[in-house]
């Protein structure tokens, strides 16, 4: 396979092309500490070359004037290949980021597979074209595909936002640039072998390793309809005003500090292990973990320790050991940002776990399972999204108290709530100013939206509100004749 070892080429138009650029960024495993492979790094030509590609199979391929039946029969292919390789690619993303491979089979190998099909299924019932016959006139409402998408990834769920965003594009008739993290380009390159298999036309689908400065020029380029960003706030901040300034059709999916809310009567033993997940899946690498505890004074001491055991029970280590739950951080510069917030919860709060490097583990990116109680709402660990598995646990009086500490943030991206009464729990939750919300470990699933409020984002992705990003309404008015033709 092209992504295996020394790759030097780039997938552009179809074809794994020689580059422009001549810089290549050494893949170093978060466990071992060593090269495991080496990725070309595209160069402004290189992206030139990419949006070229994509302009062309746009606006002159075969794939936008396909029917929406005929492209997901392309995208069905593609999902039965990412089964077929579905161990392979949990393996690569965990060699890749560190991920425990319990988990990258079913997060980051199962989870594109399964958002995939959740868009082949609710695509025929979007309203790609309707007739609306009033006595103001008649219309045909198109929802057109916007033209060349530029897909920005980031490395903690590289595949499965790929595909987040990629299938609803495609399906709609769009083509794309994706572009990968550096840490983790290998899947991307993956996912190009297996989309050329599955029939996708040349230039559909393009993927671009890149730095900062060219992705940076690749969302800017003038060929470029729309850019679809998932990364943190300060980087989708700064993207999301560049785009501004050309009136740029952008998509933002970025930080979170999400709360769960553990209300009086909560059942605190199924609360916690609901949170092994939702606060630490991924080793604490995941924007909408739940990393603020919020819990009733009443039940606060039982909290801490019921958490605790729970984090203790949590084996850390080598992420390919299926028994492990917490493994490496991405990189030396992830763990040493991590271990900067874990400094600095030491001088704002109380330490009831951790806080330092496991012992044995003298390789590796790994950083100790870390608990905060005690936490004031305003303290920067209470405050500012770490990336890692640390927890801050706060305590309230009231549901209202609740609810304002919760909202207390500059970020809205997602959140728990967890009572013995449901009916309190939603309507506690529905006063949460986030994006998504569970109710006792409910997960509301792939066919409702995702998105965040202030910080977190702009736009919604998943479900079928997914097309909504890359889609140009238009509306043309038609004769009545021809209306009834239409409707027949």
């Amino acid at each position: 396979m092209i992504w295996e070892g020394r790759n030097d080429r780039l997938y552009i138009g179809g074809e794994w092309v020689k580059p422009d650029s001549t810089h290549f960024v050494d893949l170093v495993s978060p466990l071992t500490e060593e090269t495991m492979a080496s990725v070309i790094s595209a160069s402004k030509v290189d992206a030139d070359a990419a949006v070229a590609a994509a302009r062309r199979a746009f606006d002159h391929g075969p794939w936008p004037r396909m029917s929406l039946h005929q492209r997901m029969e392309v995208m069905a292919r593609l999902r039965e290949l990412l089964i077929e390789h579905e161990s392979l690619i949990a393996h690569l993303v965990t060699e890749e980021m560190g991920c425990p491979i319990s988990i990258s089979r079913w997060m980051q190998a199962g989870g594109p597979i399964s958002m995939l099909g959740m868009f082949l299924e609710v695509a025929p019932h979007y309203p790609f074209s309707q007739i609306r016959r009033t006595v103001t006139g008649n219309g045909l409402v198109l929802r057109e595909p916007l033209g060349v998408v530029a897909a920005v990834v980031p490395w903690n769920a590289p595949l499965q936002i790929a595909v987040l965003k990629l299938a609803p594009a495609l399906l709609a008739g769009n083509t794309a640039i994706l572009k990968p993290a550096p840490e983790t380009p290998l899947d991307a390159c993956l996912l190009a072998e297996l989309a050329e298999k599955a029939g996708l036309p040349k230039g559909v689908l393009n993927v671009l390793p890149a730095d900062r400065e060219v992705s940076e020029y690749l969302c800017l380029h003038p060929a470029v309809d729309k850019v679809s960003f998932t990364g943190s706030s300060a980087a989708g901040q700064r993207l999301g005003a560049l785009c501004g300034n050309d009136i740029k059709r952008i998509t933002l999916e970025l930080g979170g500090k999400s709360p769960a809310i553990v209300l009086d009567d909560a059942d605190i033993g199924k609360a916690v292990e609901s949170l092994r997940m939702g606060s630490l899946r991924n080793s604490g690498q995941v924007c909408s973990n739940k990393t603020r505890l919020l819990v009733s004074k009443h039940r606060k001491d039982e909290l801490i320790d019921a958490f605790v055991e729970m984090v203790r029970s949590m084996p850390v280590g080598d992420p390919f050991d299926p028994l492990t739950q917490i493994g490496p951080l991405v990189s030396a510069r992830q763990r040493d940002r991590v271990e900067g917030y874990i400094a600095k919860g030491k001088q704002e709060a109380r330490l009831v776990l951790g806080g330092g490097r496991p012992k044995g583990l003298t390789r590796g990116w790994f950083v100790e399972p870390t608990i905060f109680a005690d936490v004031d709402p305003d303290a920067v660990i209470a405050q500012e999204e770490i990336f890692g598995p640390v927890i801050s646990i706060l305590s309230f009086d009231t549901d209202d108290d609740a609810v304002a500490i919760a909202n207390n943030s500059a970020y809205g991206l997602h959140g728990a709530v967890f009572s013995a009464d449901t009916e309190r729990a939603v309507n506690v939750a529905r006063r949460v100013r986030t994006g998504a919300i569970d109710i006792n470990g409910a997960s509301a699933g792939y066919h409702s939206p995702l998105g965040g409020r202030k910080k977190s984002g702009i736009g919604r992705e998943a479900g079928i509100e997914g097309f909504d990003g890359y889609v140009e309404i238009k509306s043309i008015g038609i004769p009545v004749s021809y209306a009834e033709q239409l409707s027949s």
